[in-house]
């Protein structure tokens, strides 16, 4: 019988402890493992993924006025932790003026878009000359999408490398516990990392949900139909064969006979009208031939 499970939590939005117990023996490395590889592989985020600066024509370029390189300030905008409330990508912009320090917080978003890491430096802006503009598009994914993936964009327009997933880290372990006098439970203790966008508690139930989803595809598997092999039934009788193999009365056997016909495959070829002009052979007579070829299979 399975023991009600418990659930407790404590942490914050960024990070926590969460706490799953009484398992049943082995049930916690099953779920560990299964809910760790889940949280860091297949947990939908939001990342940058092409950046265009004007007048800088590739990342390898320097901006006057700005400490850091094109390079520097991609590296940057890769770290900006991004929630976004829809599926379509979302275009940003970033504009600020030295001196001073630019961050996320200065990103102007949509109102669906929240950065959840405002005070991340981008860039180091000298003075008041020196101005940063930056046009962005973030978009929803899941893992990790590569730049070779992306098609051209344009002129002017960078591709980053996507890091999307919300979970910075995953560690768990596991304990005995006891219930009552039985000592052979697990306790199993996940401590999980976020970017912020989503707290442990609720990728913990994200990641539980698409491991139910696809076990629930095979639980509702249906069982594959079995074609029916079509069975060829060998007659009982060969064609060669003496009519009297038909077991027929005799006085039909003698009507047939004195009429020719010796052999079952003679009868077969004959029809039904010249069989009814034979002596002997009425309609009752006709309808035992019937079922007698019928019984042997012979049609």
């Amino acid at each position: 019988m399975l023991e009600e499970i418990k659930i407790s939590q404590k942490g914050n939005n960024h990070e926590s402890v969460i706490v799953v117990e009484p398992l049943p023996q082995g049930y916690g490395m099953t779920l560990g493992n299964a809910l760790r590889r889940v949280l860091l592989s297949s947990l939908p985020g939001s990342a940058i993924t092409q950046v265009k600066i004007p007048g800088v024509p590739h990342e390898y370029s320097t901006i006057k006025g700005v400490k850091e390189d094109v390079v520097e300030i991609l590296l940057n905008l890769k770290k900006v932790r991004l929630k976004i409330e829809g599926d379509k990508p979302v275009k940003l912009s970033l504009e600020a003026t030295g001196p001073k320090e630019a961050k996320a917080a200065d990103i102007k978003t949509p109102p669906n878009v929240k950065v959840s890491n405002p005070d991340l430096i981008i860039a180091h802006l000298a003075d008041s000359k020196t101005k940063l503009n930056i046009d962005l598009t973030a978009e929803k994914g899941v893992g990790y999408a590569p730049v070779e993936n992306r098609k051209s964009l344009g002129i002017g327009v960078i591709p980053l490398g996507a890091t999307f997933s919300p979970v910075l880290k995953v560690n768990y372990r596991i304990e005995s516990t006891r219930v009552g006098q039985m000592t052979n439970f697990d306790k199993l203790t996940l401590e999980i990392m976020t970017d912020g966008t989503i707290t442990p508690a609720e990728t913990i139930k994200e990641a539980a949900k698409i491991l139910a989803d696809y076990f629930n595809v095979l639980v509702e598997q249906k069982q594959p139909r079995k074609e029916k092999k079509e069975v060829v039934r060998k007659p009982k009788v060969e064609k060669d064969a003496s009519i009297e193999e038909l077991e027929l009365s005799t006085r039909i056997t003698n009507a047939l006979r004195s009429a020719g016909i010796e052999t079952v495959g003679q009868l077969l070829s004959s029809p039904k009208d010249q069989l009814s002009k034979l002596k002997n052979m009425g309609a009752k007579s006709i309808s035992d031939i019937e079922e007698k070829i019928k019984e042997k299979g012979l049609v």
